[in-house]
Parts: structure tokens; sequence; C-alpha cells
């Protein structure tokens, strides 16, 4: 199986984190991202949308847990920059991860909200990433 690299929405990662369901595909991205089987993408702008999303007291997710997350994007990710696209998005917080998944040809961006990206084929939702990983294995 090939490496996947993949920008994960901050939306995903809050999903799989709170998820009771151990069959949600927000959880199997998660656990990808775990396993190794997923090599995040991030810049830092992301990995601060993580820390302040994930500390949200709404969430009520622990902080060790939290910062195990943030530590296993910087310790397994791949640190990269933005390559400037000239696409329009519905919220402006998404183009950094649009801009992310940009900097390598062969990435994915997974998102639960597809429809505040542009329609290519890269931009996937989890359960597309999981059938993607569940194909190549």
């Amino acid at each position: 199986m090939s490496k996947i690299f993949a920008v994960i929405d901050t939306n995903v990662l809050v999903s799989g984190l709170i998820t009771p369901s151990a069959s949600s595909p927000t959880k199997g991205v998660l656990d990808c991202m775990t396993n190794k089987v997923i090599t995040p993408l991030y810049n830092e702008e992301i990995l601060q949308e993580y820390h302040d999303v994930l500390h949200r007291e709404k969430f009520q997710l622990p902080n060790d847990r939290v910062d195990e997350i943030l530590n296993l994007v910087k310790s397994d990710g791949v640190l990269t920059v933005r390559i400037p696209s000239d696409k329009s998005f519905v919220d402006s917080k998404d183009i950094v991860f649009y801009e992310v998944a940009l900097s390598r040809e062969d990435s994915f961006l997974v998102t639960g909200n597809i429809k505040h990206f542009p329609e290519v084929d890269f931009v996937v939702t989890p359960a597309e990433m999981m059938e993607i990983i569940n194909r190549d294995i």
C-alpha cells in the first residue's frame, strides 16, 4: 500500500474524537492517522486552528488527548507550505486547508464540509477517504 498524504479538516478531527461509533468514517480517518496509514500535511496555521478548536470547552476533550493528537500531527506529519489558489471559498478559514493540500500533487483534503471547497478529485469526505484506503489494502 502506498503512503497516503492528507490535510485533515478540523471538523473531521473533532468528529473522530467525539463520536461514540467505532465504525464512523471520521473515527476511521483518525485511526488511520494514528496507525500511520495517513500522513497528515499541515502548516502552523492549521496546527493553531487544531489547537484552538480542540480545546473548546463545548467539546470537553481531555487536554492530554488533544496534546496527543497535536503531537502526532507534528511528529508523523509533513510541515509544508501553502500554494496560493485563485479559487473562492464560502469560509475564508478553509482556504489554508486547500492551499496546503496543493503542496503535494498526490495528497487529499479530507473534510466533512465538502460543499465549502471547490469540486476537485482530491477533496474527499471521510467516507470517501476510507473507501480509498480500503481499496488500496
